[in-house]
């Protein structure tokens, strides 16, 4: 009885064996396609990149913003890469303002694109939904771009730091002139010169107009001055460390309401009023961007003048910088070639043909330093001196209280008490939208 038992119990082991070696995946021809292996002469083949064709995927889905030279561009470029990759790219209209609210819920539901394309300030509230991938991208990969750009893109998750994107536009400001009425300002002196030598409110002239409510233009009198929105570095910010009340700050307060009052600036002034005058012929300067480029070259021609914000207290202005950048889904299946696709659609010759078509300023240093018009092409001396605007959620709670804070300073409030309660509101604001 005992016996029988005995080969009973070795039958099944026998058996279990057997099933567990015939389910066993494959270790030898695994080890095989995948790592470096020995030939029988010796020699070493590398089969590290056959894994990376395998998975190749027969399309990518991109949403594309919806600008009719934007779309235009993108899919020109899209076709290329189809026919050196073999790749099929759906290229998907989709507006910028709606991806994200669409992507939220197309993306669990695998209907979602592989790339998406949002402006950088997003970043934060789009990690946190969890709607974007980091980036593993290389030194090399990221070469050409400019380094505000690539500051822009990067963001600190959980304690680790990545690029969250693949930086494809660039946008800042700088000051506009009327060459008829002055020269280039070199420093804020010049151009405080000019307001005060062409201004006659009574006529609608003046030698330079600003927006009085705006701390995205407004930025460099408060940061060149030692000023600044969130402590710690690009990327990783300390929320709890606001700077714009700082001594620096004040000081720049106190500059920026220089130029308003007293027959100068009116507080009331407003983007329409300033785009309206200077068209016109009647104001010497103003600040913008390269989006405004078009109407001011079509109303001025070449009286028409471009020169970066001038120097404070001998030093470069620092101005805000905007980066518009593709992002790989979360819920893509196909993150090394998507990021492949991005890298593609940024490098120099395909952001020189975004820039021909589109009219948007190209994040590759080469790409944006080979632009003839001398207008677009002073843009890059002003990028070297951009800050990136901060991408984390806490920013959004920002800009309300500080540009009501320089409305008060253009109507000729007090900068030691207006920016201080400026800052302790952005504080409240922080704290009641939970957002830490």
């Amino acid at each position: 009885m005992r016996s029988n038992k005995f080969l009973l119990v070795l039958f099944s082991l026998l058996f279990a064996i057997v099933i567990t070696t015939a389910c066993a995946p494959d270790r030898e021809e695994e080890t095989s396609s995948d790592s470096n292996e020995e030939n029988t002469s010796g020699e070493t083949t590398d089969n590290s990149g056959d894994s990376s064709e395998a998975d190749k995927p027969e399309e990518l889905t991109v949403w594309a913003n919806d600008e009719e030279e934007q779309l235009a561009a993108i899919e020109k470029i899209a076709a290329d890469y189809e026919e050196q990759s073999g790749i099929k790219v759906n290229v998907v209209a989709k507006s910028m303002l709606e991806q994200l609210d669409e992507l939220s819920l197309a993306g669990p539901e695998g209907r979602g694109p592989d790339l998406f394309f949002q402006p950088h300030d997003r970043i934060g509230d789009i990690v946190a939904q969890g709607l974007a991938q980091p980036l593993e991208i290389s030194d090399e990969d990221t070469g050409g771009y400019s380094e505000a750009s690539l500051q822009s893109v990067q963001y600190e998750y959980e304690g680790q730091s990545d690029y969250y994107g693949v930086p494809a536009v660039i946008e800042t400001y700088g000051i506009f002139y009327n060459k008829d009425i002055m020269e280039a300002p070199e420093t804020m002196e010049d151009l405080k010169a000019s307001l005060e030598e062409n201004t006659d409110a009574s006529q609608d002239q003046f030698g330079f107009l600003m927006k009085p409510n705006d701390l995205y233009f407004a930025y460099p009198f408060f940061k060149t001055n030692g000023g600044y929105i969130f402590g710690g570095e690009n990327g990783s910010y300390d929320t709890s460390d606001i700077g714009l009340a700082n001594e620096g700050a004040i000081e720049g307060g106190e500059l920026f309401q220089s130029f308003f009052g007293d027959g100068l600036i009116p507080p009331s002034t407003t983007p329409d009023i300033i785009d309206g005058l200077f068209t016109e012929g009647k104001v010497g300067a103003v600040i913008n961007g390269p989006w405004s480029v078009p109407s001011y070259t079509e109303a001025l021609g070449d009286s028409l003048g471009f020169a970066p914000f001038p120097d404070m207290n001998g030093e470069a202005a620092l101005s805000l910088v905007g980066v518009k950048a593709w992002m790989v889904s979360y819920y893509s299946e196909n993150t090394e070639w998507a990021t492949d696709l991005a890298l593609f659609m940024t490098n120099e010759e395909n952001q020189k043909h975004y820039f021909d078509v589109a009219g948007e300023l190209p994040t590759n240093t080469n790409a944006l330093e080979s632009i003839e018009n001398p207008i677009f092409s002073t843009f890059s001396e002003q990028i070297e001196n951009g800050v990136p605007m901060p991408s984390t959620p806490q920013m959004s709670q920002v800009w309300e209280p500080m540009n009501n804070a320089l409305q008060f300073l253009a109507e000729g409030e007090d900068p030691s008490s207006v920016l201080p309660e400026a800052v302790e509101q952005i504080k409240i604001n922080i704290d009641a939208s939970g957002a830490q």
